[in-house]
């Protein structure tokens, strides 16, 4: 009856309906299990690293930098450790005078610093480097919200611009830029290591989870620098530039034995603890990277050649046809040579550059290029040193007889001092040209004979003349000890020609002359005034770094106790 009272009640729903819903039904449960799978299954890596980057950090861990020492273990280059200061701009929620606070303590205008705390989307910014730590404890003091301290380590620089050519220095980062910090780059800096943390909402480490991996130090470096030697060779170095007004300077002090570089110094220098005062300028290593024509500090390797080819010896005789030689159109000049005569001895003592020019010719091209060329003049010294320059030596090939003769004096032919100081070697041990380094050696490396030892002794004994009376570097001379050199005196190129009136002035020598130990080797760049030649800038320089490095080293002496007076009047090579 209640069916018959309520029609509705006795409606049946079509079946394909029924059916429909249940289906819709089934396909969203199984909509939500495959989600739910792929959620914490298939993606669960995803996402459980999404979670825990609210609240979890790898934070690096900084290796300290390996130390640099002089070859005593005296310190050139440490690390201290200093604080930077950085922020989480999502969570530094500063008030206007804490923001004001914070930008007088840092250094910094407060629009600067708005900006850095300006990128909500950002977890980390730096807002100051290496600060000192009572600057960082103030700070910290302040206790500001999404402002915190991160350790690193500040590079310092006992000797300042004293070896700040070869030291070199390095970036915020850490990071070598030049010199010695530059080439040990994977050496010093060692490894960084990292671990896990938990933060809280402020940026606030609250727990250590796990330390993926420890720091490794950088390792030590023992260079072969003596510091009392550089320190004496700067100071010499400089004063000579500043007393002649020069441009620029340059020394190189070598170990013959070992070929090891004790000292190493450009003037001007820099401060490499300041980074505000640097210039690039300052920061070239002259000695090692700039090339200049070296003159008649050339002269002994052409002497050396002839010797070798079996045409000369010191005794023979040359006619230097009253100080003029004519070749094709070109004229050489000797002006300060007034003998008719000169052995090949002389030609080296008196510096003639119609003598040297005369010995060049008498030889076959190849025979010079040859010793220029086994010398080391052309290549790089190899020494380990970033930059270092090759100079110039034109294949033999291409020579013409005025280029020939020029380039026995020097003229055609580019050089680093560094370069050129590697060369005296050869004459300084018997014929071996040294390996160079700027790193501490235990033993001597075997070297490459460029010469015999016969023709080494027979040089060495002209460069002795050198320093006599009579010769071009009497200024040279060290109380107590034998030494020789040359002397060399250019005209500068400036645009492709000679300056008359600017100079590059060299003195390339060593001691003791009976058994040398040391090479040294000056270069003034410039010298201004009265004074501009080799034997009287250059070498008195060479004189006070040779006399203090002597004595620094304990060598005995091996000659007389003259006295040079240092207003004596020196003969003048030919420029």
């Amino acid at each position: 009856m209640r069916s018959r009272a309520q029609p509705a009640l006795s409606a049946r729903l079509p079946v394909w309906r029924a059916r429909v819903l249940v289906l819709l039904l089934f396909a969203g449960f199984m909509t939500l299990a495959a989600r739910a799978l792929y959620l914490q299954g298939l993606n669960k890596d995803f996402l459980q690293a999404r979670g825990e980057s609210r609240y979890e950090r790898t934070i690096a861990a900084v290796a300290n930098r390996g130390t640099i020492t002089d070859r005593n273990g005296d310190p050139l280059a440490i690390s201290t450790p200093v604080e930077s200061v950085w922020a989480s701009p999502r969570n530094a929620e500063l008030s206007a005078s804490q923001r004001g606070k914070l930008a007088r303590m840092l250094g910094m205008s407060r629009k600067e610093l708005d900006r850095r705390l300006s990128g909500e989307e950002r977890e980390f910014v730096y807002l100051k480097r290496q600060l000192p730590p009572k600057l960082a404890a103030e700070v910290v003091a302040q206790n500001l919200p999404g402002v915190f301290l991160q350790r690193e380590y500040r590079r310092y620089y006992p000797a300042g611009d004293v070896a700040a050519h070869v030291i070199g220095f390095t970036s915020v980062d850490d990071r070598g830029q030049e010199g010695i910090e530059l080439a040990y780059q994977e050496w010093l800096a060692g490894k960084p290591g990292s671990r896990r943390v938990i933060k809280d909402r402020l940026g606030r480490i609250v727990e250590d989870v796990e330390r993926n991996s420890a720091a490794e130090d950088g390792r030590p470096l023992a260079l072969s620098i003596d510091r009392k030697i550089q320190y004496l060779a700067y100071r010499e170095l400089k004063r000579a530039a500043i007393e002649h007004s020069a441009k620029a300077a340059s020394i190189v002090v070598l170990d013959v034995a070992s070929g090891e570089v004790l000292a190493l110094a450009n003037w001007p220098s820099y401060n490499p603890n300041n980074r505000d005062t640097f210039k690039a300028r300052r920061t070239r290593n002259r000695a090692v990277v700039d090339l200049f024509e070296p003159g008649s500090t050339i002269k002994p390797f052409t002497a050396a050649a002839a010797i070798e080819a079996g045409l000369f010896n010191p005794a023979t005789t040359i006619d230097i046809e009253a100080g003029r030689l004519r070749i094709g159109n070109r004229t050489i000049h000797d002006v300060h040579v007034d003998q008719p005569i000169l052995t090949v001895s002389q030609v080296i003592q008196k510096s003639s550059n119609v003598g040297s020019a005369k010995i060049a010719l008498s030889m076959e091209a190849q025979d010079l290029w040859q010793v220029f060329t086994l010398a080391g003049f052309g290549a790089t010294p190899k020494s380990g040193f970033p930059g270092e320059a090759s100079g110039l030596v034109r294949d033999f090939d291409d020579w013409k007889p005025i280029e020939q003769a020029t380039m026995s004096y020097g003229h055609g032919i580019s050089v680093s001092l560094l370069q050129l100081a590697r060369a005296y070697t050869v004459f300084a041990s018997d014929g071996i040209l040294a390996p160079l380094t700027f790193v501490r050696r235990d033993a001597p490396v075997p070297g490459q004979r460029v010469i015999s030892e016969r023709t080494a002794r027979l040089v060495r004994a002209m460069l002795e003349s050198v320093t006599h009376p009579g010769g071009t570097a009497v200024k040279a001379r060290v109380t107590g000890y034998r030494v020789a050199g040359k002397t060399g005196t250019v005209h500068k190129l400036v645009d492709g020609r000679y300056a008359p009136d600017r100079y590059m002035s060299s003195f390339v020598g060593f001691a003791p002359a009976s058994n040398p130990r040391l090479v040294v080797a000056v270069m003034i760049d410039e010298p201004s005034g009265v004074h501009y030649y080799g034997g009287e800038v250059a070498a008195p320089v060479f004189r006070e770094v040779t006399a203090g490095a002597l004595r620094i080293l304990g060598i005995s002496p091996d000659g007389v106790n003259d006295i040079v007076p240092l207003n004596v009047e020196l003969p003048r090579e030919e420029v």
